[in-house]
C-alpha cells in the first residue's frame, strides 16, 4: 500500500488533476517524515534530490529540517546520506554555470545566502556535517565536501568560526587532501581555498597540518608548471596561506621550502606554443614568490627570504627566464616584477642582478636591455612599468649601483661606442613621448635618492643641444624645458612630462644647497617659478602649480645664502610681494590633494590603470610629506625667528662638535684602558710564574739545609769518636739519658692507648650485653628463627674478649719490664763514673741497647696488633649492625602480619554479625510462617539448625587462633 502511495505521487495517474509541485514535494516530506521502512525513506528522498533543482525554494523551505533530520538518524545507510547532502547542495548552492540575466543570478545568490542562514541556525549542523566527512564511503564524503564549500562561499565567516572552534575540525578537512580518489582531493583543495581566506587563525593551523609538504607533494606529481588546474589550486591555496601571515611566511621559509620552488621556474630553449593553463600555472608562482618577499611584509622577514632565494639559485633561475626569448609577454612582465621584488633592499642579490647580461652579441647588461624596454614607446604600458619598478628596487638603498648609474652620464666615462644606462635616461628624458620622459625622469630621481654624493656628480653632467653651440648642464637643460615650452616643440606644455621633470628637480635639490645655488644661479627660474604659481590655470594645471611651489619652497628651506640675490628672506620677500603667503602655501597643498597622490603613496610598485594616470613616484611622496610642513613654517617664519633658529643651530653644532670631541676622547681613553689592561694580564702572568719559581727554589733550599745538618750531625759523630774514652763514655751517658726519655715517652703513650682500649671495651660489652637481650627477645618473637647466627656472632665476640685481655696482660708487664729498665738506666746514670768500672759501664750500655731495641720490636708488634684489633673492632660493629637492621626488618614484618590477623579478626566478627542477624531474620519470618499457619519441613529447620551451628563452630576456631597468635 505504501509503495502504490509513492507511485501515485511520483508518475502514477491518479483520479483528480495532477498535484503540484508544491504538494507533491509536501508528501513527499510528510513520507520522509513518518515512513518508519528505511526504503521508503530513501525513495522519497532520492525524489526530493530530483526536484531540488526545478523547485529549490520549495524543497528548501519545505524539506530542510527533514533532511537535516535524515542526517542525525539514518547515519547507517550511505545511499540516503548521499542523497540528502546532494539534496542540501543544490538548494545552497548558486549554480554560476547558467547563463541567466542579472536579476535572475541576485534571486540565485539571494536564495543561497537565504538556504545558507537557514542551515547555520543551528551551528551543530555543520558539526554533523564534519562529523560526516569522516566517512570514507564516496557517495557521502563527496557531496559533503560540496556542500560545505557551498556553505563556505555565502557565508564564509560563520563558517569559519564554527570550524575553528569544533574539535579536530580543521584536522578532519585536512585528511581531504590524502584520500586516494582524485575527485575528492582536488574539491577539497576548492574547500580549504575558500576555508582558508581572510582567516589568519586557520590559515595557521593548516599550515601547520603539513600543509605545505601535501601541496608540494601534489604539485610535482601533477607536473609542476606543465600540471592543469589541479596544480592551479594548489598555488591558490599557497597563496592564501602566505598572503599577509608572518608566521606561515617563517615557517615555509624555515621549513626549506622555497628550495623546492626553483624547478618549477626551468625553463627549456624552445619556449614556444605554451598553454593557458601553463601561463595560468607560472604566473600564480611568480606571485607566490612575491607574496614571500613582497615590501609590505616585515623587513626583516623580507631580507631572510631574499637571502635564501639567492642561496638556492632561484634568483639565477628568474634571471634566466628574464633573458630568455620567446616568453609570453604576461608571463615576461610578472618576471620582471617578481625579480624587482627579490633584490629590493639586498645588496647581494642587487650587485648580482647589476653582473647578469643578456645573451646578446656583444652582451649588454640586464639593466640596460631592460631600460631600452622602458623608453621604446611600441612596447606595452604594463611591460614599461615593470621594467620602471624593477630599476627603482635596484637601485632601493643600493648607493654603490647609483653611484655606477650616474657615473655613465659622466663625461670621462662616457663610451661612445656601446649604450649605457646613463645615456638610455637622457634619451628618455629628452623624448618626443610624454610616458618615457616620466619614466625616465623617475628613474634618474631614484639615482639621487638619499644620496647627497650623486647630486652633486650629476651637476657635472654636460650636455650638447646643437652644432656650434656650448654644452648645457643636465639640470639647465631640464628648467629650460620646462621654463621655454612653447620654443621646444611645446614639450613642457605635457603635464606628465612638466610632472616627472618637476618630481626630478625637487628630488635633485632637496638636502643639497649647492644644487639649490646652481638652481637659483639661471636667473629665469625663479620668475618663472613665481609666474607659474600666481596664475590662475585650470584644473589640469593646478598639479604642476603645486610641484612649482614644492621646489620654489625647497630653494628656500636649503638655501645656504651663497647668492646675494636670492637669499631667504629675499625668496620670501618676492613670495609675499607677488604671491602671497597664504596663496603660496594653498598652492603647495594642491599636491597631496590630488586624487592620484594617494593611490601612489599606498605601495612602491607603479600600477597605473593608463598612461594618462601616471603621475606621482611613490619615493616622491614620501619626500612630499616629509617637506610640506617644513616648507610652511619656513615661508611663514620672520627674519628674526630665522636668525634665533640659526643661533641654535650654531649652538646645537657645537654642542655636537663638543660631545664629538667628548666621544673621541672617551674612545682614546678606552682603548688606552684596554691596552693597560693587557699590560696588566700580561704582568700577571709573569708574577704567577716567578712566584712558582720562587717556591721551586725555597723548597730546593730546604732540602739543602736538611742534607747540611745531617753532614754536620755525621761529622760531630766521628770527631766525637776520636775522644778519649771518658769523654766517649760521657757522650754515651748522655745518649743514654736521650734514649731514656724517648723510652718513657713511648711507655706513656702506650698508657693512653690501654686505657683507651679498656673504656672502649667496656663500651662494646655494655653493647653486647644490650645486643643479647634484643637477640633473645627476637628469637623468642621468631619462634627461635635466625638463634644460630646470634649464636656464632656470641662465640665471636667472647673469643675477640679473650683475645683482648690476653694482649693487655702482654702490655702490663711490658710496662713493667720497661719501668724496671728505666729504673735500671737512671742508677747507673747517677752512680759515680771510674776509668775501672768503663768497660762494665760499656757492657752494661751494649746489654742495654739489646734489650730496647727488642723491646722497640715488641713495642711495634704490640701496636700492629692493636691495629688489628681495631678493625676486628669495626667488623664487629658491622655485623652487630646487620644484626640490628635484620631485627627491625622482622619487627615491622611481625607488625604486619599482627595488623592483618587484626584486620582478619574484625572482617571475620563482622561476617559473624552478618550471619547472626540473618539467623534471627530467618527464625522470626519462620515463626511468621509459623503463625500464619503454614508447616515448615524437618529437613529445612535441620539446615537452618546446622548453620547455626556451623556458625558457632567457626566462632570456636577464630577464638583459638586468636590464644594461639597471642
Amino acid at each position: 500500500m505504501t509503495m502504490n502511495f509513492f507511485r501515485g505521487v511520483m508518475g502514477g495517474q491518479p483520479a483528480g488533476p495532477p498535484p503540484t509541485g508544491a504538494e507533491t514535494i509536501h508528501k513527499l516530506c510528510d513520507r520522509v517524515a513518518s515512513s518508519t521502512l528505511l526504503e521508503d525513506r530513501r525513495d522519497a528522498v532520492r525524489a526530493l534530490k530530483s526536484l531540488s533543482k526545478k523547485y529549490r525554494f520549495e524543497v528548501g523551505t519545505q524539506a530542510m529540517d527533514h533532511l537535516v533530520h535524515i542526517l542525525q538518524t539514518d547515519r547507517s545507510d550511505s545511499e540516503i546520506l548521499g542523497y540528502a547532502l546532494d539534496t542540501l547542495y543544490n538548494i545552497i548552492c548558486n549554480d554560476e554555470e547558467e547563463e541567466q540575466d542579472e536579476n535572475a543570478q541576485k534571486q540565485e545568490e539571494d536564495l543561497g545566502v537565504l538556504f545558507t542562514d537557514k542551515f547555520l541556525g543551528d551551528s551543530e549542523n555543520v558539526t554533523l556535517l564534519l562529523t560526516l566527512l569522516e566517512e570514507f564511503d564516496f557517495h557521502v564524503r563527496w557531496p559533503g565536501v560540496k556542500l560545505l564549500t557551498a556553505l563556505l562561499k555565502n557565508q564564509c565567516n560563520q563558517v569559519q568560526g564554527v570550524i575553528l572552534v569544533s574539535p579536530m575540525g580543521v584536522s578532519r578537512l585536512m585528511d581531504l587532501l590524502a584520500d586516494s580518489r582524485e575527485v575528492i582531493r582536488n574539491d577539497g583543495l576548492l574547500l580549504l581555498q575558500q576555508l582558508t581566506k581572510g582567516n589568519a587563525a586557520i590559515q595557521k593551523i593548516v599550515a601547520f597540518e603539513n600543509a605545505f609538504e601535501r601541496l608540494l607533494d601534489i604539485i610535482t606529481e601533477e607536473g609542476s608548471s606543465d600540471g592543469g588546474i589541479v596544480v592551479e589550486d594548489c598555488l591558490l591555496l599557497l597563496v592564501n596561506l602566505l598572503k599577509n601571515n608572518s608566521s606561515n611566511q617563517n615557517f615555509f621559509k624555515e621549513g626549506s621550502y622555497i628550495q623546492r620552488m626553483k624547478p618549477w621556474f626551468e625553463v627549456g630553449d624552445d619556449n614556444s606554443g605554451w598553454s593557458a593553463q601553463k601561463v595560468t600555472n607560472l604566473h600564480l608562482m611568480l606571485q607566490l614568490v612575491r607574496v614571500m618577499v613582497s615590501p609590505v611584509n616585515s623587513p626583516g622577514a623580507t631580507s631572510s627570504c631574499q637571502k635564501s632565494m639567492y642561496q638556492c639559485g632561484l634568483l639565477q633561475q628568474l634571471c634566466t627566464i628574464l633573458m630568455a626569448t620567446g616568453v609570453p609577454a604576461d608571463i615576461l612582465t610578472e618576471t620582471i616584477n617578481t625579480v624587482s621584488e627579490v633584490i629590493r633592499g639586498s645588496q647581494i642579490n642587487q650587485d648580482y642582478f647589476a653582473s647578469v647580461n643578456a645573451p646578446s652579441n656583444p652582451p649588454r647588461p640586464a639593466i640596460v636591455v631592460l631600460l631600452m624596454s622602458m623608453v621604446n614607446e611600441r612596447q606595452p604600458f604594463v611591460l614599461r612599468c615593470a621594467v620602471l619598478y624593477c630599476f627603482q628596487c635596484f637601485l632601493y638603498k643600493n648607493q654603490k649601483g647609483q653611484g655606477e648609474i650616474v657615473a655613465t652620464l659622466l663625461p670621462s666615462t662616457i663610451d661612445a661606442n656601446s649604450i649605457s644606462a646613463g645615456q638610455l635616461l637622457c634619451g628618455g628624458l629628452f623624448s618626443a613621448d610624454s610616458l618615457s620622459n616620466w619614466c625616465a625622469a623617475v628613474a634618474l630621481a631614484h639615482a639621487l635618492q638619499d644620496n647627497l654624493t650623486q647630486k652633486e656628480q650629476l651637476l657635472r653632467v654636460q650636455l650638447a643641444t646643437s652644432l656650434g653651440k656650448p654644452p648645457v648642464s643636465l639640470l639647465q637643460q631640464c628648467t629650460n624645458i620646462l621654463s621655454q615650452g612653447d620654443k621646444i616643440n611645446r614639450r613642457g606644455s605635457k603635464v606628465q612630462t612638466r610632472v616627472g621633470l618637476l618630481m626630478l628637480l625637487c628630488t635633485w635639490i632637496s638636502n643639497c644647497p649647492i644644487a639649490v645655488t646652481h638652481f637659483l644661479h639661471n636667473q629665469e627660474n625663479v620668475p618663472f617659478l613665481t609666474g607659474q604659481i600666481s596664475e590662475n590655470l585650470g584644473e589640469d594645471e593646478r598639479l604642476v602649480q603645486g610641484l612649482c611651489a614644492l621646489l620654489l619652497g625647497i630653494c628656500i628651506y636649503f638655501n645656504d645664502n651663497s647668492l646675494e640675490n636670492y637669499t631667504k628672506e629675499k625668496l620670501k620677500q618676492l613670495i609675499e610681494k607677488r604671491i602671497g603667503k597664504e596663496n603660496f602655501v594653498e598652492k603647495l597643498g594642491f599636491v597631496t590633494k590630488h586624487e592620484l597622490y594617494s593611490r601612489a603613496a599606498q605601495k612602491p610598485q607603479p600600477v597605473f590603470p593608463s598612461p594618462e594616470q601616471m603621475l606621482f613616484d611613490h619615493e616622491f611622496t614620501k619626500l612630499v610629506k616629509e617637506l610640506e610642513g617644513v616648507i610652511t613654517k619656513a615661508v611663514h617664519k620672520t627674519s628674526e625667528e630665522e636668525k634665533k633658529e640659526e643661533e641654535v643651530k650654531k649652538t646645537l653644532e657645537q654642542h655636537d662638535s663638543i660631545v664629538i670631541q667628548y666621544k673621541d676622547l672617551i674612545r682614546d681613553q678606552d682603548s688606552q684602558i684596554q691596552e693597560l689592561r693587557e699590560q696588566v694580564s700580561t704582568l700577571s702572568l709573569n708574577s704567577e710564574q716567578m712566584q712558582n719559581q720562587i717556591t721551586q727554589q725555597q723548597s730546593q733550599i730546604q732540602q739543602h739545609k736538611d742534607q747540611y745538618n745531617i753532614l754536620k750531625l755525621k761529622l760531630a759523630k766521628d770527631s766525637q769518636g776520636l775522644s778519649s774514652s771518658q769523654g766517649e763514655g760521657a757522650h754515651v751517658n748522655g745518649l743514654h739519658s736521650e734514649e731514656l726519655s724517648q723510652l718513657r715517652e713511648q711507655v706513656d703513650e702506650l698508657r693512653r692507648q690501654h686505657t683507651l682500649q679498656h673504656t672502649q671495651l667496656s663500651d662494646k660489652d655494655s653493647l653486647i650485653n644490650t645486643l643479647r637481650c634484643e637477640a633473645a627477645a627476637a628469637q623468642t618473637a621468631e619462634g627461635g628463627a635466625g638463634g644460630s647466627d646470634n649464636t656464632e656472632l656470641l662465640r665471636e665476640v667472647e673469643s675477640l674478649r679473650s683475645r683482648v685481655q690476653a694482649q693487655c696482660a702482654e702490655i702490663s708487664q711490658l710496662q713493667t719490664e720497661r719501668q724496671e729498665l728505666i729504673r735500671r738506666g737512671e742508677a747507673a746514670s747517677s752512680a759515680p763514673a771510674s776509668s775501672s768500672e768503663s768497660s762494665a759501664d760499656t757492657d752494661k750500655v751494649s746489654e742495654l741497647e739489646s734489650r730496647l731495641a727488642a723491646q722497640t720490636t715488641e713495642t711495634e708488634r704490640l701496636k700492629e696488633e692493636c691495629l688489628g684489633l681495631r678493625e676486628g673492632r669495626a667488623g664487629l660493629e658491622q655485623q652487630l649492625a646487620s644484626a640490628q637492621s635484620t631485627v627491625a626488618i622482622e619487627q615491622t614484618e611481625k607488625t604486619k602480619l599482627q595488623q592483618e590477623v587484626q584486620e582478619s579478626k574484625k572482617e571475620q566478627d563482622d561476617l559473624l554479625m552478618l550471619l547472626a542477624d540473618q539467623d534471627q531474620k530467618i527464625l522470626t519470618l519462620k515463626q511468621r510462617l509459623k503463625d500464619l499457619g503454614e508447616t515448615i519441613d524437618e529437613d529445612e529447620e535441620d539446615e537452618l539448625d546446622a548453620r547455626d551451628h556451623f556458625g558457632e563452630d567457626d566462632d570456636d576456631e577464630e577464638e583459638e587462633d586468636e590464644e594461639n597468635n597471642d
